[in-house]
């Protein structure tokens, strides 16, 4: 498929996002280990896990650290969607951790209004050069609008790893298009140290910024 370059150009310039847990999928060491097993956790879908680390970002939340005053209880989390289509009945890994983050006061309802009309590469099975673009991630994605909205002012994309942040980035630019005068954030609970040969800690709360710059999406942290 090409993609028109209107995408690449309607892209929004920055998105804030938070994390909580380092994913280092190449390094060597223990921690590195147990981050692959947490991520495998979360990819199952595992309840009690989703459960027990929805708890621990709501305990830091509210306390004094990195995370305090990123979600409010009146935030709508919408979850972003898996790489291919999806019966909207069958709910995917971000929705429920989004389900649980709302069951911890961390928003005010659950949405899933994205959906992905079109398939893309998983970026976990792809190499580098075959993951898919921010402009292919945009044009595979809808924003299907039903009676329900709540009070959509205040929306927090949740996923469960981010990478680049070329998904979020385009899911934060869908939203942004149907709900202009939204506040639109990003949260994923792992965020990717690719080239991390070793971490000394998993739990790394964080605050950061998810920016487009040539053409591309940037992560910083």
């Amino acid at each position: 498929m090409t993609i028109s370059p209107v995408s690449a150009q309607r892209m929004i310039s920055s998105l804030t996002f938070a994390s909580c847990f380092i994913y280092a999928p190449g390094g060597a060491c223990v921690k590195s280990a147990r981050s692959r097993f947490l991520c495998s956790r979360l990819k199952a879908g595992d309840a009690g896990v989703i459960l027990k680390y929805a708890q621990l970002v709501r305990h830091h939340a509210r306390g004094c650290s990195a995370l305090a005053g990123f979600f409010d209880s009146s935030d709508l989390l919408i979850p972003v969607p898996g790489s291919g289509p999806q019966d909207p009945a069958i709910r995917c890994v971000a929705s429920l951790i989004a389900e649980a983050l709302v069951r911890e006061g961390l928003g005010s309802a659950h949405w899933q209004c994205i959906r992905r009309v079109q398939p893309v590469r998983k970026s976990a099975t792809s190499t580098p050069r075959e993951r898919p673009t921010a402009e292919r991630h945009f044009e595979s994605l809808a924003v299907e609008i039903t009676e329900f909205a709540g009070d959509a002012t205040r929306m927090t994309l949740v996923d469960d790893v981010v990478t680049r942040g070329r998904t979020l980035l385009a899911a934060a630019t869908r939203l942004r298009d149907a709900f202009p005068n939204a506040r639109i954030q990003g949260f994923a609970l792992l965020r990717t140290l690719g080239f991390a040969p070793c971490v000394d800690r998993l739990w790394d709360p964080c605050i950061g910024e998810i920016t487009w710059r040539r053409g591309d999406a940037r992560r910083n942290p």
